[in-house]
C-alpha cells in the first residue's frame, strides 16, 4: 500500500483514474463523497477556507492533526483560499474549468453568491459535472436552512425510530445522514460520469442537487412503506424489529447478543437450539407477524434459556444451526474479528505531523482484489505552491 505519497494513485485499475475533482466541503457529507471519488482513482483538489476544514479541529488530535479530518480526506490534495479575494476567487475558477467535476456541501446559493455556481460554470464548461450537497436542497420553501447529521436525522424521522420505546429520542450512532448524502452524491457523480463517457447527444454535464434531508428519508424506505400501508407513524423498538422475531438483542449470561432469525425455518432453528420445542406449538408465536406482535413475551422466554450460557457459546451454536447471530461488539472488537483482517479493511495511515495511525480503507473490492488507496491525509494548504504557481502560469481553459 502507497501510504507515504500525496498524490492519489492513478493506476488503470481504478475506475475513476483520471478524472479531476475540485471539492469545496467541510465536515462529513461533502468530503465523504469526496474521499469515496479518491479512493476509486479521482484526483481530489479540496479547496479549503484559510482556518481549514472545521473538521481538522476535532477530536482526537495528535501532534496537531486531526484522526477525524484524516478519516475522510485521504489521498486528497490541500490549498487554503480566500475565495472573497479577486485572486483567490479567479484561481478557484481556473481549478474548476480544468476539472471533470465539483463537489460543494454548502447552504444553498453561498456558491451563487461567491461567484462560482453552477449558473456561471455551466456557460463556462457545459461539461462539469456539478455536486451540490446541502441540507434541504437547492430550492423550495427550507432550502435556506442550514443542517448537521443530528438535525437531519430528526427531522427526516431516524429519531423517532432509534431507541427503546418508552426512552428518550436518540439519534443512530454514526452519522448515518452524512454519509448516506455523501454516498448518493458519489453515486450520481459516477452515473453522470458513465454518461459522459458513453457520448452522444446527452453526454454533457448536469447540476446534481443532493438533499440530506431526502437521501435519509430515501434510506427509511421500510419505515415510510410501513406508513404509507397503515397510516401510522413507526415506532421505537429498541433492537427490536416491527415485523419479524426473534430479532433483536438479547441478555445471557455474561452479556447481550443479537439473533436475526427473520422466517419460519430460522425460527425452527432457534428452538431447536435453544431447547424450547414448547415455542413451536404456542399459537402467539406461529407466524412472523405473531412473533413480532408478542415479541416481549418470546423474549422473556427465551432468555430464560439464554441465561444458562455465555456469548461464546450461544453465538457459535446459532452459527453451527445456520442462524444470523453475533455478539454486541464495540469498534475494538468488530476490527479485531479475523473476517476484518481477511478483507484487508485496516490500512496503516501517516499523518501530516508525524503521526502513525490506522485506518478503514476502501472497504470493496473488484475482482477479489482490495483497492489500494493513499491514506494520507493533506496538511493545509500542503499543495498550495504547487497549485498556485501551476494554474496562475497557465492560460484558462474554458470549453465552446
Amino acid at each position: 500500500m502507497n501510504n507515504q505519497s500525496t498524490s492519489n494513485m492513478t493506476s488503470s485499475g481504478h475506475p475513476l483514474a483520471g478524472v479531476k475533482v475540485v471539492e469545496f466541503c467541510q465536515v462529513a457529507a461533502g468530503p465523504f463523497c469526496g474521499m469515496l471519488l479518491a479512493d476509486y482513482g479521482a484526483d481530489v483538489v479540496k479547496i479549503e477556507p484559510l482556518e481549514g476544514d472545521t473538521l481538522r479541529q476535532w477530536p482526537p488530535i495528535k501532534n496537531g492533526d486531526s484522526e477525524n479530518f484524516a478519516s475522510l480526506n485521504r489521498s486528497k490534495r490541500s490549498i487554503a483560499l480566500d475565495l472573497k479575494n479577486p485572486a483567490d476567487l479567479e484561481l478557484a475558477r481556473r481549478l474548476v474549468l480544468e476539472a471533470d467535476v465539483l463537489v460543494e456541501n454548502n447552504r444553498a446559493g453561498a456558491m451563487e453568491r461567491l461567484g462560482l455556481g453552477w449558473s456561471w460554470f455551466k456557460e463556462q464548461k457545459p461539461s462539469l459535472i456539478y455536486c451540490s450537497i446541502s441540507a434541504y436542497g437547492q430550492d423550495g420553501p427550507r432550502s435556506g436552512e442550514g443542517g448537521f447529521d443530528l438535525t437531519m436525522q430528526a427531522a427526516a424521522g431516524v429519531m423517532s425510530v432509534t431507541g427503546e420505546a418508552d426512552g428518550a429520542p436518540v439519534k443512530c450512532g454514526v452519522p448515518i445522514a452524512d454519509f448516506t448524502a455523501g454516498l448518493y452524491a458519489a453515486f450520481s457523480i459516477s452515473s453522470a460520469l458513465a454518461r459522459l463517457r458513453g457520448g452522444g447527444e446527452n453526454a454533457q454535464g448536469c447540476h446534481i442537487d443532493v438533499p440530506m434531508f431526502a437521501t435519509t428519508l430515501a434510506v427509511g424506505a421500510l419505515q415510510t412503506s410501513e406508513y404509507f400501508g397503515t397510516d401510522r407513524n413507526p415506532r421505537r423498538l429498541g433492537s427490536a424489529h416491527p415485523r419479524n422475531a426473534p430479532y433483536r438483542a438479547f441478555k445471557c449470561s455474561d452479556g447481550w447478543f443479537a439473533i436475526a432469525a427473520g422466517n419460519n425455518k430460522l425460527w425452527r432453528s432457534v428452538c431447536e437450539v435453544a431447547n424450547t420445542p414448547e415455542l413451536l406449538e404456542d399459537e402467539r408465536f406461529g407466524t412472523p407477524g405473531l412473533r413480532a406482535a408478542n415479541q416481549d413475551a418470546l423474549k422473556d422466554l427465551l432468555e430464560v434459556k439464554f441465561a444458562n450460557a455465555s456469548i461464546k457459546d450461544w453465538v457459535s451454536r446459532f452459527a453451527d444451526a445456520g442462524v444470523p447471530s453475533a455478539p454486541i461488539n464495540g469498534f475494538a472488537e468488530a476490527l479485531a474479528d479475523p473476517q476484518a483482517e481477511h478483507l484487508q479493511l485496516v490500512h496503516p495511515m501517516s499523518l501530516p505531523g508525524g503521526t502513525e495511525t490506522r485506518t478503514v480503507g476502501c472497504p470493496v473490492r473488484f475482482d477479489g482484489d482490495v483497492i489500494e488507496v493513499n491514506t494520507r491525509p493533506p496538511a493545509l494548504n500542503e499543495h498550495g505552491k504547487v497549485l498556485r504557481t501551476l494554474y496562475e502560469s497557465t492560460p484558462t481553459t474554458v470549453e465552446s
